[in-house]
């Protein structure tokens, strides 16, 4: 079978699944995602061996970085596992009376939650994607199609095969509301399914994200790029700065909520700048700083001999640092003269993802959650937190910059949108129609 055909035939049946998908209980729902997490535990063995299959054919061809994404250990089995179950354990955001109105006696109309219908989803190399976006499709009634990296295609071939036996055995929703695209060429021939598709989340580069956005007519929800900054404040706990620019920088430094720009206030930074840096580089951090930056690490003594030691660690910053998403153990640094020229700075040349400030100054705080216009805005933590699992989410499909009716963490309730249903009993236009017709109520019941 042609490919475009093949890609058709699969558009044509995620449409179907997803119309039958309207009738699918919460309890059914349920019951799939529990057998889903047990339905991994069984198939351990199975899913780490392909993924071993995985990492031998990729290694040399990708990053230390990335290859370490691509992993599936017993570790990652069992967070599999526990974000499956927190996904069952949510409310169906499906069929929530969001509001109700009596327009007249025995004209009600009623404003439902109902899924958007079918996903397409293409992500990065990470197989646990998989898992964690059929299970926000399977709980809120959407039916996916999944195109993961191809460094992970053995792992996801598995995965998908699990994830659709644990809808098979279970009656009422349909096999084909999870579906697997496996090359780029397909999802080329998605982008021409417009009268079956309904959204397509991307997750990956700029030039990824541009593409796909540049050419399909179906509507784009995601962001490109997660240049996230710290700003530490003048009036910032140093202990604080220091442990939250290190975890936004080095826990996991190939996400998008990873920090890639260091914003340091003027008046702190002879104190902190040295401290941050030597632990940074120590850690293997290259650090990229701005001249101010590099003239106080030269004056201080101990970071002289950083200087000096890691060399190939510390380094100028070039203009297009500033606006580079790094994924790796890279930081750019910058001094500011006060939290305007901060706010200033991000704004011109974040991504609107997440940003954060660290500071012991309400005034200064709410100042910057205000002013600065990304999806989350962090005071005295960690920008990884920036995640929908963390966010008490279940799990994310991906995180949107836009201003649509999703932003951020994109969850459960990021995969529904709203109908409105009237009912009424013979009630015509006509009737409220010249000077004598009948006037509304409009009287707001829910």
């Amino acid at each position: 079978m042609k490919l475009k055909y093949k890609v058709l035939n699969q558009c044509e049946n995620a449409k179907q699944a997803a119309l039958n998908l309207a009738t699918v209980s919460t309890d059914v729902k349920n019951v799939v995602l529990y057998e889903l997490a047990e339905d991994i535990h069984m198939n351990k063995k199975r899913i780490i061996q392909a993924n071993k299959v995985d990492l031998k054919l990729s290694k040399g061809k990708i990053s230390d970085v990335l290859l370490k994404r691509l992993v599936v250990d017993d570790k990652k089995i069992n967070e599999m596992i526990a974000m499956v179950k927190s996904v069952a354990k949510l409310k169906d955001p499906s069929g929530k009376i969001l509001q109700k109105t009596e327009l007249d006696k025995g004209l009600i109309l009623q404003k439902v939650s109902v899924p958007i219908g079918v996903i397409a989803c293409v992500f990065e190399s990470r197989p646990e994607v998989v898992v964690q976006i059929a299970s926000l499709a399977i709980k809120s009634g959407n039916a996916v199609l999944l195109k993961g990296g191809k460094e992970a295609l053995n792992t996801n071939k598995v995965l998908i095969d699990v994830i659709r036996k644990s809808i098979k055995d279970n009656k009422g929703m349909p096999v084909n509301s999870v579906q697997l695209l496996e090359t780029r060429e397909a999802v080329k021939e998605v982008l021409k399914m417009d009268d079956f598709i309904d959204l397509i989340i991307p997750r990956g580069s700029n030039k990824f994200v541009k593409y796909i956005q540049d050419n399909t007519k179906i509507p784009v929800m995601g962001h490109s790029e997660g240049i996230c900054h710290v700003y530490v404040d003048k009036a910032a706990s140093i202990n604080k700065a220091v442990k939250i620019a290190y975890d936004a920088k080095c826990q996991y430094p190939a996400v998008c909520n990873a920090m890639e720009t260091l914003l340091v206030h003027q008046a702190i930074a002879k104190k902190f700048l040295p401290l941050i840096v030597e632990k940074l580089v120590k850690n293997d951090v290259e650090v990229r700083c701005d001249n101010e930056a590099v003239n106080i690490l030269r004056k201080d003594r101990k970071a002289k001999s950083l200087l000096k030691i890691y060399q190939n660690k510390i380094r100028k910053a070039a203009e297009k640092d500033w606006s580079t998403e790094y994924t790796d153990l890279i930081l750019s640094v910058k001094i500011v003269k006060d939290d305007n020229e901060a706010i200033k700075h991000i704004n011109k040349y974040g991504s609107g993802h997440t940003d954060a400030i660290v500071t012991e100054n309400k005034v200064s705080a709410l100042k910057f959650l205000s002013l600065i216009d990304s999806s989350s805005v962090v005071w005295n933590a960690s920008t990884r937190f920036s995640d929908g699992y963390r966010y008490g989410f279940g799990a994310e499909v991906g995180i949107s910059t836009n201003k649509i009716h999703a932003r951020g963490p994109v969850g459960l309730e990021g995969l529904v949108i709203y109908k409105y249903i009237l009912t009424g009993n013979g009630h015509i236009v006509a009737e409220y129609s010249g000077k004598k017709g009948k006037k509304f109520k409009h009287k707001q019941l829910i």
